[in-house]
This record gives structure tokens, sequence and C-alpha cells, in this order.
């Protein structure tokens, strides 16, 4: 007997093939967009079950944050580095969603956050209108379903454009970065636990610049996570 079902579903995954963001597997079940394989083959680094972890470890001396995470190590030529070219410069919103998500999880689980919002780093006005979207925003989106708690994507913004950071020094970092962000509505941060969202961190300058300008609102608690850590 024909069964219609399995050839309508096969002639789907022809015209529109679902396969892993990672392997290009086609073994995917449900909505998700990475394969079992992959997803155990990421390499955690379960930061944010520790204090004094390498992430806030960067920080000190820096800026006054609570707690700080990243998901995961990020390193050339990996499964990490597949997945972020995909969803930073491919527009992979399933696949950012599905990361986000994974963050919210892994930070709910670990009992040391506790946010009241979460505020994306923000990308400067005209770069995100190139891009068609934020990165981090996206993060958020999904780290929100675990989490369950409000993304406020206006409060602070990237007041310039800056230079690409990839080649430069801390130092030279911090100076690109100095007097890029402003905070443009307080009143919704005022009191409450922040937790400050970026995709990468390498040495911190961006989260750094932006963070100091969200502790500018009143009696503001702030904490980082990022999805990936790149130690040098």
């Amino acid at each position: 007997m024909i069964d219609l079902k399995e050839i309508r579903d096969s002639f789907i995954q022809i015209l529109f093939p679902h396969v892993c963001c990672g392997c290009g597997s086609d073994i995917l079940g449900g909505k998700t967009v990475l394969c079992m394989r992959c997803l155990e083959q990421m390499p955690e680094t379960g930061f944010e079950q520790h204090d004094d972890n390498p992430v806030e470890k960067k920080f000190w001396g820096r800026i006054r944050l609570a707690q700080a995470t990243a998901q995961y190590y990020f390193t050339r030529e990996s499964l990490m580095q597949r997945l972020m070219h995909e969803f930073k410069y491919k527009g992979n919103r399933d696949l950012g969603l599905q990361l986000g998500v994974l963050m919210g999880a892994s930070i709910k689980q670990s009992g040391r956050f506790c946010p009241d919002a979460l505020i994306p780093l923000p990308l400067f006005r005209a770069k995100e209108k190139k891009r068609g979207y934020n990165q981090a925003a996206i993060l958020c989106e999904g780290m929100a379903e675990s989490l369950h708690v409000p993304v406020l994507k206006n409060v602070v913004i990237r007041s310039h454009h800056t230079d690409t950071q990839t080649k430069k020094g801390r130092i030279e970092r911090w100076q690109n970065m100095e007097s890029k962000f402003l905070l443009v509505q307080p009143e919704p941060v005022i009191n409450k636990k922040l937790l400050l969202v970026d995709d990468v961190i390498t040495t911190g300058a961006t989260l750094e610049a932006c963070g100091a300008e969200l502790l500018k609102a009143e009696n503001v608690k702030l904490s980082i996570a990022a999805l990936c850590y790149a130690s040098r």
C-alpha cells in the first residue's frame, strides 16, 4: 500500500531540505536544527555553575559585575566556528533561537543568575539594518523562552559606528568602543538585575563599554552572558 504521507514528506525534504546546521545530517527530530551528535559535541564551558570562572576573571578590576558566563568554547576550524558563521553571517535565525534556548536553560539550571530582564548588546543602527538582524537580540529571544523574562532592546544604543575589532588588541578595542554606547531609556532598568548578552567574548572591551553605560542607571545589578568564549 502506498504511504502518501511518506511520499509527501520525502518530496518536501527534497524541495526544502531540513538538515543539521553543524554536519548536514538529515536525521533531525522535531523543530531542532542540530542533530544529537552535534549537540553532544558542542564544547560546553560549565562556567555558569562557578564563581570566579574565566569570564568573570576577565572583567575583574574593569567593571562591577554580579556574575558572568559563556556557554561554549570557541576555537578556529571547529564546530562552534561553523555554527557561529551560519548564525551570524548567513542569517540562520532558527539556529540562533535554539542556541539561545540552550543558553537560557543552562543559566536557569545553575541558580546563580536571576535576571529581571535581558539586554542584547546593540549594533549600530545602520549596520543592523544592512545585516537585517541583531544576533544578540535573537539569542535573547531564545533565552527568554527558558528564563521567562522580558528582552529590552532599546534601553541602550550604539550611537556611533565602530571599526571591526577583529585584529585589535585589548587597549585598541577599548579605545575603539569608548563613548560609543548611550543609555537612552534608564527608567525600565532602575533597580533591576540585568543580563547583558553577546555572541562572543574575546577581550570583553565591547561588553565592558556597554555595561558601564548600563550601570549609570540607578541601582542596577549587571551580569554578562555570551554564547562563546574565545580564549587567547
